[in-house]
């Protein structure tokens, strides 16, 4: 199949730079230069982080180890592949996969930390000795995407992104800005309280939780977390700054986009803390005040008196600066935060349209190159609990996407934050007869449609790939791990036309971008490595088994093409390419500026 003429492609590199603002010289001439070489992107390919060397007590720092190569994975495809094909492979989409970000504002009045169990056997999700380091972790994987915008595989430039979930942590309208501008490349304050870090870590009461300045007397100190009197002000020392994701990104809702603690309804003393001039730090006091809200019993009356004891505080509290940007977001708010963003890398929205604005509906299509069209779905149960389901309606539309995507001859990756292990939450509120629909059925209706190549999701803070089989073929689903659990680790996907009716999809696992050792500097970079290590400590979880298995990190996961990918053609895929690669050098001028 011929490509482009030299024609064609001067005129649609002209094309793209007016879209973009670029010089259409400066376009032409860097992408009409040699392929960048894919061996030197930074990737597990070739460096992974490991557990190292017991520093203290059962504390453990980290090391690098060797690159891992992609395995093959024949699960779905059933037979041997063509050992030739790595001649032949074209790349028809290269992107990004994040998933359960967790950006936390870890100074809010609203984030309840004592809800975690208080002893030396657990850690709770309300509370992680690396809180304040969030942003600078979110940052430096948005740097590690940056890194690896070309791919490692085929030198394809990065054509999109996706964000499946947890992106907020506790339902802070702050923290929901700060995840959209680390997308945006545009750099976030983490000094919500003022200049003097104002929190749980910071106080010596509060002898449950990592308190860095002196960890002694509490179970941190005991397990041998170390000494580190300046982290907490370096935290919020300066702003966070981020390059930006180097391809236009596409988000769903994640169970903490919609529940408090991924969990919970929101009520109106939670409503109240967050924005108020009190923080707790003892269990009775979150108890006798924040959760109040809760009792069924409790009238207005009794509300209002529990908002006037927040704003008093009292045993267990302590005063704070108030900021009114951490309001917690109701649901439709979500999606319209998302409308305010910068033009590049979009889109606007970031798959929520309009319509989504006007209706409510939370679910989306959208089509990230003329190939390959995204299904964005919300499996989160707005009722309670942490796992999700799949309401009717939405059920009904995944099923039309996919026959309307066989139809035209789209391949379809489907996007969730709930994987098949997690979607199983059968809550409904009382005297609605809501239909929902679970794992199985989800599972089995992708399989009735091969277009459906894979299933891109979260939720389970691990790496794990699934394959999913039929007569005819099947998919395959995909699980990232995330930015707050060790390994703190994302991924990238790449969908590959073989030449011989397969197609591969290799996935390459990132690393965030800062040393497995951290510094002191205080810099963005070590204090996300520095939160990394923490994370690696977590003596109630097995942090190293979130890594996956060998087949759950770099693959190369072969199946069926679902229609002949011969009518792609070449000429097709150099003007996407080139169109993508503008967009590359787009991303690169505004990182440098």
């Amino acid at each position: 199949m011929p490509g482009l003429s030299r024609r064609q492609f001067l005129a649609r590199a002209a094309v793209a730079a007016a879209a973009l603002g670029l010089e259409p010289q400066l376009v032409g001439s860097a992408l009409a230069a040699p392929r960048v070489d894919p061996g030197g992107i930074p990737s597990t390919l070739q460096q992974t982080i490991l557990h190292g060397r017991v520093q203290k007590g059962s504390y453990r720092t980290l090391t690098t180890g060797p690159g891992e190569p992609y395995l093959p994975r024949l699960d779905v495809l059933r037979a041997s592949p063509d050992p030739s094909r790595a001649a032949r492979r074209r790349s028809l989409l290269y992107l990004g996969h994040l998933s359960d970000l967790h950006v936390i504002d870890a100074q809010s009045p609203g984030r309840i930390e004592p809800m975690i169990v208080q002893d030396h056997s657990a850690w709770g999700s309300a509370f992680h000795p690396h809180d304040p380091m969030s942003p600078h972790t979110t940052a430096a994987m948005v740097q590690a995407f940056s890194d690896a915008r070309y791919s490692p595989l085929t030198g394809a430039p990065m054509g999109a992104a996706v964000v499946t979930g947890d992106s907020a942590d506790m339902h802070s309208s702050l923290e929901l800005r700060w995840y959209i501008d680390l997308m945006d490349s545009v750099a976030v304050d983490p000094a919500s309280s003022g200049a003097i870090y104002q929190g749980v870590q910071a106080w010596a009461e509060a002898t449950w939780a990592y308190r860095p300045g002196d960890p002694t007397g509490g179970p941190f100190g005991d397990y041998g977390f170390p000494r580190l009197p300046e982290l907490l002000a370096q935290a919020i020392a300066q702003p966070v700054p981020s390059p930006g994701l180097p391809a236009p990104w596409y988000a769903v809702y994640g169970n903490h986009d919609t529940l408090l603690l991924g969990t919970f309804d929101l009520s109106p003393q939670l409503h109240a803390l967050a924005v108020g001039g009190q923080k707790s730090f003892s269990v009775e006091a979150t108890a006798a005040l924040a959760l109040t809200g809760y009792a069924a019993s409790g009238s207005a009356l009794q509300q209002a008196v529990a908002a006037a004891g927040l704003a008093l505080g009292g045993p267990g509290f302590r005063p704070v600066t108030a900021n009114p940007a951490r309001r917690l977001f109701e649901q439709r708010e979500f999606m319209a935060e998302h409308f305010v963003t910068q033009p590049e890398p979009g889109p606007v929205g970031h798959g929520f349209t309009q319509r989504n604005l006007d209706t409510g509906e939370t679910w989306w299509a959208a089509d990230l190159s003329p190939q390959v069209r995204a299904l964005g779905l919300d499996t989160c149960n707005a009722v309670a609990g942490p796992d999700g389901a799949l309401p009717d309606v939405q059920f009904v539309w995944l099923r039309e996407q996919l026959e309307k995507a066989t139809a035209e001859n789209k391949l379809v990756l489907v996007l969730s934050h709930h994987n098949s292990l997690t979607l199983e939450n059968a809550a409904v509120r009382p005297g609605q007869d809501e239909v929902l629909h679970h794992a199985e059925e989800v599972v089995d209706l992708l399989l009735r449609y091969p277009v459906a190549i894979a299933w891109l999701n979260g939720h389970t803070h691990l790496n794990q790939i699934l394959a999913h089989t039929s007569e005819s073929g099947g998919f395959w689903e995909i699980t990232t791990a995330s930015c707050i659990d060790f390994p703190q680790q994302q991924q990238v996907v790449e969908i590959v036309d073989n030449r011989d009716g397969t197609l591969s999809l290799f996935t390459t696992v990132l690393d965030h971008s800062s040393p497995a050792v951290p510094g002191d500097s205080g810099s963005c970079s070590d204090l996300a490595s520095r939160a990394r290590e923490f994370a690696a400590n977590d003596w109630a979880e097995s942090p190293s088994m979130r890594r996956g298995s060998p087949l759950d990190r770099n693959t190369e996961l072969l199946l069926p093409a679902p229609f002949p990918l011969e009518r792609i053609t070449d000429a097709a895929l150099e003007a996407q390419h080139l169109d993508e690669g503008a967009r590359v050098l787009a991303a690169e001028r505004r990182s440098a500026s």
